[in-house]
């Protein structure tokens, strides 16, 4: 009755009746109608664009349609046909078999895995207009993803109870494995991400879980809300220091310059970033740059920070801002300096040592016999002592390792990470390599090989093009799909880090150890190891050609032109986001691992991560500098000496540990570097965890034992059935035959 009728038109029973109509449809056998009715499902979770006028009118009906299909248990139904795809044997022998695989062989995939991706993504983002059925709809869904199990598939080996993100990892290790190399890896990693970041929650949550699990513990309250602090932060240069301001003239008066010297300016953020091309002759300069960065003084200095510091006259301010607006930088430093406890006690251990010769263990209350001043560091450090959930954790499970029967069974709350941690469990170091495989090919730097994964598969078209408009189209696709698998990769590797940190410090340590015993550090820098610059100002994406821009308006012709113009934004924010995740999960793993960070060294990190402080990015460069913090003390005087503008933007930037000499480096002859002896210790940690948490018979040692006579001579035994052949034999052998003295039993041994 509806046809011949707008979508729009329709009312909602009329709508649910057409969407009941194509759920049925989807169970049919046919392969062809079946993708004919999923494309149109496709095309109503995109928003029906072709009865609309305007882009906003495109996403409420998108936004719409996905809630009743979500309703109508559209999600269940794809869900199956997804896991049918995932094991057609067929297709998967069909694809390893051919010479080169093209979009072609993943059309089924890429059109289910698109509406999943949409119904994920559009319920889960919250809009002010949201309606209560919707906000319900949301946390049922929610739950539905990440906790409770799919019961409408228990008939499935796949799911006893698992999440959906586990369906999609094995997708992904299937595919690095070479099973499967038809899988569509963008569309794949982008929905376990976005998946991820719904069931588990994204930064924000994160902090507020954080906020509420310190209470729970009884811990202070965090000193500040590290979002907001980072959101604050600006992105500058140190200023100039007098010696260098000396430099510039004495090089004047040689007449190296023949401009004259005119008051510094800086370039404070990427809002400035017009005033000259920041990577003009880049390369040459990276070139010039010490191979092994032990610049020589402070005029050999090169420093990214001062790269955009520009001799000229001082632009006009910009109209639209206040003249106070570039004044009011925060006062004092950005973050409350933190202490732990492990500190207190090496102070105190050190000053008791020097001043009464003894030192009495752990005991940071006792100050007899030390003199004032030591009390009020004492005090000082107490005041900013800082206990994180991770020594809780740590401390908690060393209590239930030492007395397992005492203290009885751990309460383990069923978060949606701890459910995602134990269906993860069994292959975690395959998932881990699997993404890092992709994020390796992903990578800008890496050259193309023939023997490596080929992630191109669902971007590539069956026929190769002829014109060069084609091939520049096919290009900047080529670029955009690997900035999109880096971006969902790192993101969904530091959520995952994040997450299981809360949830659990050991969960963290086993995927962090998993990371670094996958070759991640040296992955990471490698990925930092270029022109970062044209990275974060790359143009990879055609603007005319975005959804719903490109259903809802006319189509320009596209050319040659037009394509290397690139679209207006200065900085693509995907990359940008990319650049950022690494550093983050590069600073999880080596933060306060000494032999992690001797790696940073050994890979000389230093030069690599210095160039990626040009940046002019506030957030990029807090995680570059606290990257360059850890390890400044192994990389020499000469290196501090001729980066002093780096050492203060670290100290301007950074955290504050009280009693860090981080700066000097006064004691790194007394640390040997073990890397294998540290790593041992912590799977030995992890595996002690592992075992008593989640192995099925983990207390077979303090089992209670039956030795009652009657009771264990009661029992049924089974027997084997060549037993009833024998057994007249044996007793012939081994009882009746063998003399028995019994008078030997009754004398004394």
């Amino acid at each position: 009755d509806s046809r011949g009728r707008r979508w729009i038109e329709l009312t909602v029973e009329e709508q649910r009746a057409y969407v009941m109509r194509l759920l049925d449809a989807l169970e049919v056998t046919d392969r062809d109608k079946r993708l004919k009715v999923a494309r149109a499902i496709l095309y109503l979770a995109q928003g029906v664009f072709d009865e609309c006028d305007t882009e906003v009118d495109v996403l409420h009906w998108s936004r719409h349609n996905i809630f009743l299909l979500y309703d109508m248990g559209i999600f269940t139904a794809l869900l199956e046909l997804l896991s049918m795809e995932i094991d057609n044997s067929q297709a998967c022998s069909s694809a390893v078999r051919k010479p080169a695989i093209s979009l072609a062989d993943s059309t089924e995939l890429r059109v289910l895995l698109s509406i999943m991706y949409l119904m994920v993504e559009t319920i889960r983002v919250q809009t002010e207009d949201d309606r209560p059925e919707w906000i319900a709809a949301r946390e049922t869904f929610k739950n539905e993803l990440g906790v409770i199990s799919f019961h409408w598939l228990s008939s499935s080996p796949l799911y006893n109870g698992e999440p959906f993100a586990l369906l999609l990892f094995t997708m992904v290790t299937k595919f690095c494995s070479m099973n499967a190399p038809h899988f569509p890896m963008k569309k794949v990693l982008l929905l376990l991400w976005k998946t991820i970041l719904f069931t588990l929650g994204g930064f924000e949550e994160l902090q507020e879980m954080k906020v509420r699990h310190r209470e729970r513990l009884n811990l202070p309250p965090l000193p500040e809300d590290s979002i907001k602090v980072v959101r604050a932060m600006r992105a500058a240069s140190p200023p100039a220091s007098a010696m260098e301001l000396i430099e510039q003239q004495q090089q004047q008066k040689r007449g190296r310059r023949s401009r004259r010297v005119l008051p510094l300016v800086k370039q404070d953020s990427l809002d400035t970033y017009n005033e000259r091309d920041p990577f003009k002759n880049d390369d040459a300069r990276d070139e010039e740059e010490d191979p092994e960065d032990t610049d020589s003084g402070i005029e050999g200095e090169v420093d990214p920070l001062d790269r955009d510091v520009i001799i000229q006259p001082p632009p006009p301010p910009p109209p639209l801002r206040p003249p106070t607006e570039r004044v009011n930088f925060p006062k004092g430093l950005p973050w409350a300096p933190k202490v732990r406890e492990k500190d207190i006690e090496h102070f105190l251990e050190t000053s008791r040592n020097k001043f009464i010769g003894f030192t009495l263990g752990n005991d940071t209350e006792t100050l007899v016999g030390l003199p004032r001043p030591i009390h009020e560091s004492v005090k000082t450090l107490k005041q900013h002592k800082y206990m994180s959930i991770a020594e809780v954790q740590i401390k908690r499970e060393e209590e239930l390792q030492q007395c397992p029967l005492t203290l009885g069974e751990e309460e383990v709350e069923d978060t949606a990470a701890e459910m995602l941690y134990l269906g993860m469990l069994p292959n975690l170091s395959q998932y881990v390599i699997a993404l890092l495989k992709l994020l390796l090919a992903a990578a800008p730097t890496s050259k193309a090989k023939t023997d490596s994964i080929n992630i191109l598969a669902d971007v590539l078209p069956e026929e190769m093009p002829i014109t060069v408009l084609q091939s520049m189209k096919l290009g900047i696709d080529v670029n955009r799909h690997k900035e999109i698998i880096v971006k969902a990769i790192s993101a969904l590797l530091l959520l995952l880090l994040k997450h299981f940190k809360l949830n659990h410090i050991y969960q963290f340590e086993i995927v962090s150890q998993h990371l670094v015993f996958a070759n991640c550090i040296p992955l990471i820098l490698k990925f930092f190891n270029q022109n970062i610059m044209s990275y974060i100002s790359a143009k990879n994406s055609i603007c005319v050609l975005d959804f719903p821009h490109c259903v809802v308006h006319e189509m320009p012709e596209l050319t040659a032109e037009s394509l290397e113009a690139g679209d207006s934004s200065q900085f693509c924010w995907r990359n940008l986001f990319s650049c950022i995740n690494l550093l983050r999960i590069l600073n999880k793993l080596t933060k306060w691992k000494h032999s992690r960070t001797m790696m940073l060294v050994v890979f000389k990190s230093a030069p690599i991560l210095k160039r990626a402080l040009k940046v002019k990015q506030a957030m990029m460069q807090l995680y570059v500098l606290k990257l360059l913090k850890i390890q400044t003390k192994y990389l020499g005087r000469q290196w501090r000496k001729s980066n002093m503008k780096t050492m203060s933007a670290i100290y301007q930037k950074v955290r504050h540990r009280l009693n860090d000499d981080w700066a000097y480096g006064n004691d790194i002859d007394a640390r040997p570097w073990d890397f294998q002896a540290e790593e041992c210790a912590l799977r030995e940690s992890i595996e002690k965890f592992n075992s008593r948490r989640y192995e099925r018979n983990r207390n077979g040692d303090f089992a209670p034992v039956d030795n009652c006579l009657q009771s264990v001579l009661g029992q049924r035994v089974e027997l084997p059935e060549d037993f009833h052949y024998s057994y007249e034999m044996w007793l012939e052998r081994e009882v009746f035959s063998q003399p028995i003295q019994w008078e030997g039993l009754l004398q004394n041994p």
